[in-house]
C-alpha cells in the first residue's frame, strides 16, 4: 500500500531498498531554507541493522503487508516471551531480541498486538500507556531551578527513565511504552 512521507508513524513497518524496515523514530523538520522533510530512524526487521533517512514530504514509499493479532502475555523463559491467542488459545513464543527492552514491562495477562509478516513474528506492540512503580530516584534538590526539571529514576522492572522532582520513590506513575518516558503520577 503506497504512503506518503508525511503518513510515516512509529512503529509502521515500510520496503525501502530492498528490505522492510521497522520506523523507530519520525521527526518533521521543516527548515528555513527548502522544503519540509521527515528524518525517520529505521530498524531492519530481517537483519536488525538500523539506518537514518530523509523522505521529502512529496515522495511516497511503501508500507509493508502485515498481520497483526491479539495476544496474551503468559510468561517469560530465559531468552523468549510468550504469549497466548485469544481466539484459538495457540501459545507464540517470540525472542526477547525482538522486543527490545519493552519486554521488562510485560505483565502477566496484558494484551499486545503481535505483527507477522509470512507467518513470523516481527514485532510486538505493547498498549500505549502502562503503570509502573518507582523503585528507586534520587531525592528533589530544594530551590531546584524549573529547567533541571527531570531526575533519574528505576521502574521495578529495572527500566531506568527521567521523572519530574516530585516524584518520590514507591509511587506509581504511567509510562509511554512507545518512548519509555513519564507521562503522569497515578494517585
Amino acid at each position: 500500500m503506497k504512503i506518503t512521507a508525511n503518513e510515516i508513524k512509529t512503529g509502521m513497518i515500510i520496503e525501502h531498498k530492498n528490505d522492510y524496515w521497522n520506523v523507530l523514530k519520525v521527526q518533521h523538520v521543516k527548515p528555513g531554507k527548502g522544503g519540509a522533510f521527515n528524518q525517520v530512524e529505521l530498524k531492519s526487521v530481517l537483519k536488525g541493522t538500523k539506518l537514518n533517512e530523509r523522505f521529502r514530504s512529496s515522495e511516497t514509499l511503501e508500507k509493508a503487508e502485515v498481520d497483526e493479532k491479539k495476544f496474551n502475555f503468559l510468561y517469560i523463559d530465559g531468552e523468549n516471551c510468550y504469549f497466548m491467542d485469544n481466539v484459538n488459545f495457540e501459545q507464540v513464543e517470540i525472542s526477547k531480541s525482538i522486543t527490545g527492552e519493552k519486554y521488562k514491562l510485560l505483565k502477566e495477562n496484558l494484551e499486545v498486538v503481535i505483527s507477522f509478516m509470512e507467518g513470523k513474528p516481527i514485532s510486538v506492540d505493547l498498549p500505549n500507556n502502562i503503570e509502573c512503580t518507582i523503585k528507586n530516584t534520587d531525592a528533589a534538590i530544594k530551590n531546584q531551578t524549573v529547567s533541571s526539571s527531570y531526575k533519574p529514576a528505576e521502574l521495578d522492572c529495572g527500566i531506568k527513565i527521567n521523572v519530574p522532582p516530585f516524584i518520590e520513590s514507591g509511587e506509581k506513575i504511567i509510562i509511554d511504552t512507545r518512548t519509555l518516558e513519564y507521562v503522569k503520577r497515578v494517585n
